[in-house]
Formats: C-alpha cells, structure tokens, sequence
C-alpha cells in the first residue's frame, strides 16, 4: 500500500472581523437568527491591501516552517480554490516563484468548491507517487468577500474568508487516504456567475436543495471511506467536516452515531470559507494538539457542483 501523511499544516486569516450584529445594520436579520440557523457568530473579511495570494503565501510559509523542510523537497503544489486574485496564472504558480520551488513542480488550482481540499488530496496523493520529490503542499484558499452579495441576506451571514496550508508527505508504506469523491451536475443550486456573465458574480444559492443534498451525502461519503478503509466509525480520531452549517453537521453526527467530542468545528468564528474550510479546521486541531502524531482525521467536503469528497489523513 502506498499513500500520504499529514506532515503539518498552516493558516492565515484576514484581520477584519465581520460579526453577526455588523451584518444586522446591512440587511434584515438579527444575531440570534444567524446563530440558530447556521451557528456562525464571526467570520473574517479582507480589507485593503490584504489579498488571496497574501493568505496563500502566509499559510504555506507557516506549514513549510513547521515542516522542517526546505523549497527543494517540495515536488507537487495545489490549491483549491475559486476566488483566486487572477484567472491566470494560478495561485499555485505564483507561490512557486515566491516560495522558491524547482521549476518542475507541478503547480495548478483546481475548482471543486467546498470539497476542493479533499480533491486536491487525492489529486496530491496521485500526482506524488509519479514525482521525483514526495512532498506535497496542498491549500484551500478562499476570498469569498469578493463574490457574496451584501444586500442579500440568505448568503452574506455565511461567508468569509482565509487560507488553510498542509504539508503532505509520499510513501510506498504509508496508508492510502482512501478518497471518495462525487459529483452531480447540478449547476442551479449553488453557483457563481463566470466573467462572461451578464449579472455580478455573486454566488447564488437554493439552500434548502443544498441543506437534503448535505444531509443525504455527507453520511454516505464518510461510510464509503470507512469501509473502503475497513474501519469502524470508533477508528477515527477526528472527523473533520467542511463548515458550511452546524445543522447539517449535526444532523450527519446523529445520523452516523459520531462522538460529539470527535466533531468539534470552527464555524462559529470562520462562518464557511469553502474549500480553505477544512484545512483551517485541520490547522486548528494540529496546533491546539487535538490531533496529534499517528492520529487519523477523515475529512468530508460538499458544495457547489454539486461535489462532494471524503478523505482519511493520518498524522505524522
């Protein structure tokens, strides 16, 4: 068997903090509205000369530093992302120039929305197996600020912004992660208008269609790595889900019988920052030594597509 492990991971978060009661003197809705419904109670906005690239580079100096390892180890680097500051080149191309890697290393972004990290995984975890060099630097980055309409409440109360960095780890004796990934083309539910479009590119979204299609995937996904894994739900040491809303969370924790201690989140100080909302959340268990060396986190994402994935990490 052969495959990754989580070797250390990173994060950078905008200064602005965006409360519930700031959003209040915006549009019609009220803290306790926001926080029943979604549990969020923050989430972080760029402000002026902050930037996509900014919290990229941030975020992988700091999983690079904890790593211990230098530029030149580094043979593939990947970011999941939509919101990046250009169309072209990609982000990833810009952190191989600034952070100093070989030029053969594979950089691209890849677009799968919220379950974006989890692809760039299993894309990671491919890519290596085939590269000279068996360190990964995977991101989940996103500025969603730039694309939330303001003026309308059932999305501005969710979103915000950041960047989440792991440093991934190739070996011919290392567990597979054992991805399961999905898509359903279903692109009126939760989209975001491309540059050709005639509205702003705001994103658009059907929450309650979005709301029956997390409940009924999610739980499916993290029984499908599970089995694929030939673990039981007791074997994971973390679970870590994409931070869209506690009640949907919630809802797979009861309905998968998951350890409320084995499922703790971020969202109420992140709000849903896409595809940067797993590795943040990873960042946080890492660093606060929730998740510690030999320990496994299964990661589970869902959005916009409509994707889905679902990994297994174990830390190194």
């Amino acid at each position: 068997m052969n495959g990754l492990k989580l070797v250390s991971t990173g994060s950078a978060m905008p200064k602005g903090v965006v409360t519930n009661e700031d959003l209040t003197k915006i549009v019609d809705t009220s803290d306790e509205w926001i926080t029943t419904r979604t549990g969020i109670h923050t989430r972080r906005r760029c402000g002026e000369g902050e930037s996509h690239t900014q919290l990229c580079l941030a975020a992988a100096r700091q999983a690079l530093e904890r790593a211990g390892i230098a530029p030149e180890a580094v043979g593939v680097c990947l970011i999941a992302t939509f919101t990046g500051d250009h169309l072209n080149p990609a982000t990833a191309c810009i952190l191989q120039k600034e952070l100093g890697f070989p030029e053969d290393t594979v950089c691209f972004d890849l677009n799968a929305a919220c379950s974006g990290f989890v692809y760039a995984l299993h894309t990671a975890q491919c890519l290596l197996a085939a590269a000279p060099r068996k360190f990964g630097l995977v991101l989940g980055a996103e500025v969603l600020s730039r694309v939330t309409d303001y003026t309308d409440r059932s999305t501005c109360i969710l979103f915000g912004d950041g960047a989440g960095a792991a440093v991934v780890e190739w070996g011919e004796d290392y567990p597979s992660i054992h991805a399961v990934l999905g898509c359903r083309g279903d692109a009126d539910v939760l989209y975001t208008p491309g540059v050709n479009a005639e509205a702003p590119s705001y994103i658009h979204m059907e929450g309650q269609s979005v709301f029956r299609f997390a409940v009924e995937t999610v739980p499916r996904c993290i029984s499908q790595v599970l089995e694929q894994a030939g673990l039981g739900v007791e074997d994971v040491d973390r679970y870590v889900f994409h931070q869209a809303n506690q009640r949907i969370i919630d809802l797979a924790m009861r309905k998968l019988h998951l350890p409320p201690e084995k499922c703790t989140g971020n969202i109420a100080h992140t709000g849903n920052t896409s595809a940067a909302s797993v590795p943040l959340l990873l960042d946080e268990l890492v660093s606060t030594g929730a998740l510690r060396s030999g320990q496994r986190a299964l990661c589970v994402g869902f959005g916009a597509g409509l994707t889905w994935g679902g990994a297994l990490l174990e830390l190194k």
